[in-house]
């Protein structure tokens, strides 16, 4: 009998909101009809009717329990609220930098006369690349030194002299400054000259040969190389301003790397100072580490960073929350300590969720029982036994 009452209940709820009576719409109307405000008011409209029904079984419930002896208590799972660590995350894309990319341009015009790495290659910082042809400025070199040598010999004596009170001073300054002036002129000419040898300005490897042997460059207009070092890697991110206040240089951050599976634990290292107008979001920077040698500039990476967390939270499955017609979210907490307990609902304050989890911030204390599998068949006073 009383299966055959709640079947009843059911129908005649269904009913009320299926075919159209009068002017009323059907579901199934209403959601044709992809009208925003007519479907919440839809749906407000059955949610009353649900809690109205609810209503009137729980009475039935109660005075089924008092006539029906011979009654079958559902049977349900629970299991106690506890406090646990929570941590809450935030899912944003970003792409795989590093600060040391750089394309080696030459400081000086001339034949490219030698070049020698490969792509590919790995150099250490101060490595002789390439080499540009002089324009015989190392002879130019040559003939300078054999005259500054002349100058520091005629120098020298013209000082002995000078020191023996023989000779005129205009004599010892003239030798004097010559000398000087060819000293510098060979230093200017060296330094002239090292810029035909092109050397690595960092450790790495050589990704790109862009130049070959042969070619004419000239300075700032033709790239010779590109070299990248692969260890000094992070990750850039823009992130939306509301979480300016929760991410804070290291917060922790779950890094994955979709194209070479690869995950790892990272630290936010920077937080940027600006707010982009354009799209109001600041950038963070992720270092990270490339052990395996895959992870290459501008790869996509996903960023999960922890920008909440609650060392003593109370949580539970987000899947057990329900909603009555008021928009309030209740749960069902057995009380009693046999394993025949009745059923209690109880309104909770929701705050973050993660992994499947939800925070309770009001509502529930730590030991409550709260009702798991079989929830959604739940009434307000109803006696079931503890699976």
């Amino acid at each position: 009998m009383r299966k055959i009452y709640s079947i009843v209940l059911i129908t005649a709820l269904f009913a009320s909101c299926g075919p159209k009576e009068g002017n009323k719409k059907s579901v199934e109307d209403v959601i044709s009809g992809q009208n925003l405000k007519e479907i919440t008011a839809k749906k407000e409209e059955i949610m009353k009717k649900y809690d109205a029904l609810y209503g009137d079984i729980s009475k039935l419930e109660i005075a089924l329990s008092k006539l029906d002896t011979a009654k079958v208590h559902p049977i349900v799972t629970s299991f106690l609220v506890k406090e646990q660590p929570f941590k809450h995350y935030i899912r944003i894309q970003g792409d795989v930098g590093t600060k040391e990319n750089i394309i080696i341009y030459p400081e000086t015009a001339g034949v490219l006369k030698k070049v020698f790495v490969t792509e590919g290659q790995k150099v250490t910082k101060g490595q002789t690349l390439a080499v540009i042809d002089d324009g015989g400025l190392s002879q130019q070199l040559a003939q300078l030194e054999v005259q500054t040598a002349l100058a520091k010999t005629t120098f020298e004596r013209q000082e002995k002299l000078w020191n023996q009170k023989i000779g005129s001073e205009i004599q010892f300054l003239q030798a004097k400054s010559n000398y000087e002036a060819q000293l510098k002129a060979i230093e200017q000419l060296k330094v002239q000259l090292a810029k035909n040898t092109i050397k690595a300005p960092i450790t790495g490897v050589i990704d790109d040969i862009i130049t070959e042997q042969g070619n004419m460059v000239s300075p700032g207009q033709v790239a010779l190389m590109r070299i990248i070092n692969l260890n000094n890697m992070y990750i850039k991110a823009d992130v939306p301003e509301v979480y300016l206040s929760s991410i804070k240089k290291g917060s922790e951050v779950e890094v994955e790397l979709p194209a070479i599976g690869e995950k790892m634990i990272s630290k936010v290292r920077q937080v940027g100072n600006y707010i982009n107008p354009n799209n109001r979001t600041f950038t963070i920077e992720v270092a990270i580490t490339n052990k395996t040698g895959l992870i290459k500039p501008n790869l996509n990476a996903i960023l999960n960073i922890n920008d909440y967390t609650n060392s003593e939270a109370l949580v539970i499955p987000n899947n057990i929350i329900q909603e009555n017609a008021e928009g309030s979210e209740y749960v069902y907490v057995a009380e009693g300590t046999s394993d025949k307990v009745k059923v209690k609902r109880i309104l909770v304050e929701t705050g973050k969720q993660s992994s499947g989890l939800i925070e309770i911030t009001s509502g529930l204390k730590k030991g409550d029982r709260i009702i798991d599998e079989g929830s959604k068949s739940m009434r307000e006073g109803l006696e079931v036994i503890i699976k």
